[in-house]
């Protein structure tokens, strides 16, 4: 493992240029991936590893019957690397467990009972692992449990696997039946096209990967979008102002710019207006949210969240719920108007958007 400085603390990461592909395809090269889900990261994982030289085959139910056809649709075969998920972890030696976290209580009958000593069990989040004791999910200890868990959705460890740049992952080992575990689980994140892998642990991957999720990468940004639309419609601002300086800007301007060199070299790279108020404001957002992320996280580790998750999400109804809360925000006037915004971007770049992201990306299931 290199060592890295990040910000002055010091740590461990793997990177390609240590473990290159060919030595990830030695490592692998008896073993038959069973991606387990055709959902959300299964496509983009199994069609980077299958494009990547190793045997994958992939493991979905018929009953989520738009799953099973866009796996047709992306070159799967049924019978030949498309199976259900009872015959795929019967074929397979490394399992990928990449349905969604209420489903994977759901399956684990399938998929426990047709384990074989010496498979592994792949994750990519730690979460069933974490909350064994509401999950239900105890691995055998014949079997080596690992993790590799990328920092983006499969949309983008496909698409950025397709650009050559890849998403950066972190990876853990939980169980190391064989004494081939971590090398195991390095291997298939570089397969997967990670940019570079860092370590974790199952819980300390579940607790950042729940806090992040219902906070920055999306419940804190989506609420601090609706709160400035708000605010500038209240005080006479149209519908496309307010969407243009609340959200256009920052996907399509700033953050490329914290995204090519940092935060400070966005600042220096906007007006000295931009920058006097970004910098006296800044302070009292942190002070603002700082108790609202300590809840969260107190939330998270308590072991709430999960109770929360589990209980909603494993509810008859649940999809229909969910379908209501998202039509609810899609068509509220804030991303009726970012709609409209998007409608006149220029044509090329949507084209271009649309190649890179085919066959990659839907909705949660199995």
């Amino acid at each position: 493992m290199a060592i890295i400085d990040f910000g002055g603390v010091k740590e461990k990461v793997v990177t390609r240029k240590e473990f290159p592909l060919a030595r990830a395809r030695k490592v692998l090269k008896n073993e038959v991936i069973a991606v387990i889900g055709y959902g959300v990261q299964g496509p983009a994982q199994s069609l980077n590893l299958k494009d990547n030289g190793f045997k994958v085959i992939i493991g979905q139910s018929k009953a989520f019957a738009q799953d099973w056809k866009r796996a047709i649709k992306d070159g799967w075969v049924p019978g030949k690397d498309l199976f259900d998920i009872e015959e795929a972890v019967r074929r397979g030696t490394v399992h990928q467990i990449l349905v969604s976290d209420a489903a994977q209580r759901a399956i684990w009958p399938l998929v426990e009972k047709n384990l074989k000593p010496g498979d592994a069990l792949y994750f990519s989040h730690g979460f069933s692992i974490t909350y064994q004791k509401q999950t239900n999910l105890v691995p055998p200890k014949d079997v080596d449990v690992i993790m590799v868990a990328p920092k983006g959705s499969g949309l983008n460890v496909r698409r950025n696997f397709l650009s050559g740049a890849g998403i950066n992952s972190s990876f853990a080992v939980y169980q190391d039946a064989t004494g081939r575990a971590e090398e195991r689980c390095i291997a298939l994140g570089i397969g997967i096209g990670s940019g570079y892998l860092f370590p974790t642990t199952f819980p300390h991957e579940t607790n950042s990967d729940l806090t992040g999720e219902r906070g920055i990468l999306m419940g804190a940004l989506a609420g601090v979008m609706e709160a400035q639309y708000d605010v500038l419609r209240k005080n006479g601002h149209s519908p496309s102002e307010a969407f243009n300086e609340t959200v256009e800007e920052l996907t399509q301007s700033l953050i490329r710019l914290v995204d090519e060199n940092g935060m400070d070299w966005m600042y220096s790279n906007c007006s000295a207006t931009a920058q006097r108020g970004a910098l006296d404001w800044k302070p009292q957002f942190k002070k603002a949210v700082l108790p609202v992320f300590d809840k969260l996280y107190k939330a998270v580790k308590s072991g709430k969240e999960a109770a929360r998750v589990i209980s909603a999400c494993g509810g008859k109804d649940y999809q229909k719920l969910l379908g209501n809360e998202l039509e609810t925000m899609g068509t509220s006037e804030m991303w009726r108007a970012g709609a409209a915004v998007r409608a006149l971007r220029p044509k090329e770049k949507a084209k271009e958007i649309s190649r890179g992201t085919k066959g990659v990306g839907g909705r949660k299931g199995y």
